[in-house]
């Protein structure tokens, strides 16, 4: 192992440790806080379903629609159309709730989807999920009038049309004129269309869009959801971005927005404008990590009043999943809020990974087998690369006899073991190296398949042998103490990665010599370890991968040694290298130098004997 190995390992360690540091220690803390808070938010979670408002019969009396949490003071004064009522949209995706106050979106239910929460015993059971249901959030209009400012969410609207899919709210405003809004839910899909309209307001000046969104926790590995959520917005000469992820972030005077989305790991509510937004500011606030909630987002937007001033401006809300395929459907790179990476990995996983996913998930159910064939495909699409690389092992193999020669020649001089050793790299044509370019070669598909499996919905609690989530880590075992950097619970497929990695490390090691730094050969079986801490934490889906990958490789290299290549063969050919003409260039000319070099070094050690 030569000096660039040394570097590279080491290179190697350093950015493991940096990632334990950056990734591991937040997750750690945030598990301490989950531990703290658990019972509370079961507590708050079956409070919360007790009080969800069913939808609101046309000829129930406002008696029945009052607010539970309403003062009795307030309600005795209260005339009808000052009363709050809650009613609902509903397909066989989504129920959205309503509220005539403001006349805005009170919650939304997704039907197809849920929440798990784990009890003391660690027992995982499923809740409703919603999302926009925190009472803390906000989205109201600021309509500049010639008599004053007006919030829409100050007006008690009454409902003029409410059916199954279409709901109609119209408030009178204190400063005169009247604020329209239409609602109307499509069959079978997570898109509402959405239509305001003002008369008689006497606007002066843009109308502005207040939304403020609290987002609650959903995950279970809440560490990759806090990494993964964020405010998106799209402007109309730029891609789709987003604000920053891991802390506070505001973006401010963006133009001509054509959409906004407060985005969680896995679900997204969408604001999309049929003209874009003239101008608007997005931020994302980051919360303590004692809080119930995760993040804050918030949205303020403007656009010309001419748009609603006696006009009908329409927009669409997509309050769902992040399902590629229907936020691709909006042609405005809505499908960007699906955190798959923005570099040259995202293009990976968007227009290779993805694809291949998609192709296999039409043809079977099972998430698991399906990871166990974009293994497979993975390594027949790489195999040329991995054909090489084994065929550089077995020529080192095949020269093995000879470099033993050499350490028994050369075994007082560790130096000239290494000067040696090369020279015969270059006399018979074998590049030491050669196996290491194929595995950095397939490095970027790793990359990007650590941000697919978090990433993408399909996987989302579906299950796999004893893996419940394949977004989120396995828990096979708990432990009755918590490791620092580690957790308190014990990842399978994680701990089968660590113990495979071993065993493909110790067949690998057959082909290499280590005794110019027999240190790198420990390095080799401890780099596992280190690897164990951070994959300890990570996404059931691509720890599996990780363990079929390593047995495909075992098999590989078992099989390529067995049945591909013949060591007298090779060293045949060895042989035949050896009296050819050696071409100057390329790695060659590079060992060639590198002789030189030692041998230079070796002669003024002789000449100068005291030298240093």
């Amino acid at each position: 192992m030569d000096r660039n190995h040394i570097i590279g390992f080491v290179l190697i360690l350093l950015v493991m440790l940096g990632w334990s540091e950056l990734y591991l220690k937040p997750q750690m803390d945030e598990q301490a806080r989950q531990k703290k808070t658990q019972d509370s938010l079961l507590v708050a979670e079956k409070k919360k379903a007790e009080e969800q408002v069913q939808i609101v019969p046309k000829d129930t009396s406002v008696q029945n629609n009052l607010v539970p949490s309403a003062k009795p003071d307030s309600i005795s004064l209260a005339t009808p159309m000052q009363v709050e009522k809650k009613y609902t949209l509903k397909n066989s995706l989504v129920e959205i709730n309503f509220t005539n106050k403001g006349g805005s979106i009170h919650s939304a239910k997704l039907l197809k989807y849920h929440k798990i929460k784990t009890d003391s015993l660690h027992q995982e059971y499923k809740v409703d999920l919603f999302l926009l249901n925190d009472p803390k959030n906000k989205f109201e209009y600021i309509f500049k009038t010639s008599q004053g400012d007006v919030k829409s969410s100050d007006l008690f609207f009454e409902v003029t049309e409410n059916s199954d899919s279409k709901i109609t709210f119209k408030a009178q405003s204190p400063k005169g004129g009247i604020f329209i809004q239409d609602y109307e839910l499509s069959g079978d899909d997570y898109k509402l269309q959405y239509n305001l309209r003002t008369e008689g307001m006497n606007l002066t000046d843009n109308v502005q869009i207040y939304w403020e969104n609290h987002l609650e926790r959903i995950e279970k590995n809440t560490t990759y959801e806090q990494s993964y959520s964020s405010a998106y917005y799209k402007e109309s000469t730029e891609n789709a971005t987003y604000c920053s992820c891991t802390s506070s972030d505001l973006a401010e005077g963006k133009k001509n927005l054509e959409w906004v989305s407060h985005s969680n790991q896995f679900f997204n509510s969408a604001l999309i404008p049929s003209t874009p937004f003239a101008s608007g500011n997005i931020e994302t606030v980051m919360l303590q990590e004692n809080s119930d909630e995760m993040k804050t987002l918030k949205s303020t937007l403007n656009f010309p009043s001419s748009q609603v001033n006696n006009n009908t401006m329409s927009m669409h809300w997509y309050i769902g999943p992040n399902e590629f395929n229907r936020l691709k459907s909006f042609n405005k790179e809505l499908e960007d809020v699906i955190s798959y990476g923005w570099s040259f990995f995202g293009t990976i996983n968007k227009y290779l990974i993805r694809p291949l996913f998609s192709f296999l998930a039409g043809l079977m159910g099972s998430k698991g087998i399906i990871i166990l064939l974009m293994t497979l495909i993975v390594k027949l699409f790489v195999f040329p690369l991995s054909y090489k690389m084994l065929q550089s092992q077995a020529k080192m193999m095949a020269l093995k006899p000879e470099i033993d020669k050499v350490k028994v020649k050369h075994k007082d001089d560790m130096q000239q073991q290494q000067v040696e050793t090369m020279k015969m790299y270059n006399e018979f044509g074998v590049n030491p190296l050669g196996g290491c370019l194929p595995l950095l070669l397939q490095t970027p598909i790793w990359i990007a398949l650590y941000r697919f499996f978090p990433a993408t919905i399909e996987f989302r609690q579906e299950s796999f042998l004893w893996a419940t989530d394949l977004t989120s880590y396995d828990e096979f075992l708990h432990l009755p103490f918590n490791i620092p950097f580690f957790g308190d619970t014990i990842s399978l497929f994680a701990f089968l990665w660590v113990v495979s990695t071993i065993i493909f490390t110790y067949f690998n090691s057959k082909s290499q010599d280590f005794s110019a730094n027999p240190a790198m050969l420990y390095m080799q079986y401890l780099m596992p370890l280190i690897f164990w801490f951070m994959f300890n934490k990570t996404a059931a889906g691509l720890t599996a991968y990780m363990f079929f990958s390593n047995l495909l490789n075992i098999g590989q290299t078992l099989a390529g040694r067995s049945f591909l290549f013949n060591t007298e063969k090779i060293r045949a050919q060895l042989e035949l290298n050896k009296t050819k003409p050696k071409k100057k260039g390329g790695f060659r000319s590079k060992m060639e130098e590198m002789i030189k070099e030692r041998q230079k070094i070796e002669q003024e050690k002789l000449k100068n004997p005291k030298k240093k």
